[in-house]
């Protein structure tokens, strides 16, 4: 197994759920410490959004920021640059679009994510049929695929089968964004994958506060917070303060009050 796998079963097999916050890179120009604040509130992975103008699964709060990044300046070269002189106790997974991983030839950018020391990847508009190109290049990286409510029994199966990392489970049907509640078919998805797959299941979408994330876990092996915390950072706030709303959820995912 690879480095991510064998991470996140190993979190997974010790009880802990999964923690994993995503931050858009280059969004400001001290980006990189809101890693260092996610890693110190107890994530377990980190997800980097390499933006892209057209990022169709995210809903306003990441294409704000993925605007705000491009606007600054922010290129794969210069956040996998910010990214490889970091020392981070925990994974990082890129995220991002197909345009910009086959620009230059998916090898081209597996080896550029591996050289700048990331564990994975998630291609959400890649869909396991047509993922063969992108499993042969990522040699060293997991490759995480997406399952939502509308996969089929029959197709869970197959891409929990291919996926590497964990299985990416999309609580509903639309875009990114903070929700005061969790749909019912997310506990459902979770459920459906476990049965099919010994990957950890961790679901995003729609995961932003205490409260959704205790709920999140009660069928899944952890959870994917992205949306509310680019909206903290869009709204001004510090590495700090992002740190202690992580702390919030990470006191929630372990039962504890925060």
């Amino acid at each position: 197994m690879n480095v991510l796998e064998t991470h996140t079963r190993r979190v997974r097999d010790s009880g802990r759920k999964l923690l994993v916050p995503y931050v858009t890179g280059g969004l400001a120009g001290d980006w990189t410490d809101y890693l260092h604040a996610a890693a110190d509130a107890g994530a377990d992975v980190l997800e980097v959004g390499l933006p892209f103008s057209d990022p169709m699964l995210d809903g306003p709060a990441i294409q704000r920021a993925s605007d705000a990044a491009l606007a600054r300046g922010a290129t794969i070269d210069s956040i996998l640059t910010d990214v490889s002189r970091l020392s981070l106790p925990v994974p990082v997974v890129a995220m991002t679009y197909a345009n910009l991983v086959f620009r230059r030839g998916a090898e081209w950018f597996c080896a550029a994510l591996r050289d700048a020391g990331f564990s994975g990847l998630i291609v959400p508009d890649v869909p396991v049929d047509e993922a063969d190109e992108l499993l042969a290049a990522a040699t060293g990286l997991d490759l995480v695929l997406l399952v939502s409510p509308a996969t089929t029994r029959e197709r869970r199966r197959e891409i929990a089968g291919r996926s590497g990392g964990y299985v990416y489970a999309v609580s509903l049907m639309g875009t990114t964004g903070a929700r005061a509640a969790l749909p019912a078919s997310a506990g459902e998805l979770a459920r459906s994958v476990k049965a099919v797959t010994d990957l950890p299941v961790l679901l995003g979408f729609g995961v932003s506060s205490p409260a959704t994330a205790r709920a999140a876990v009660v069928e899944a092996d952890g959870v994917i917070v992205g949306s509310t915390l680019m909206q903290q950072v869009l709204d001004g706030s510090s590495p700090g303060d992002v740190g202690v709303s992580l702390t919030g959820m990470r006191a929630a995912l372990d039962g504890l009050d925060a």
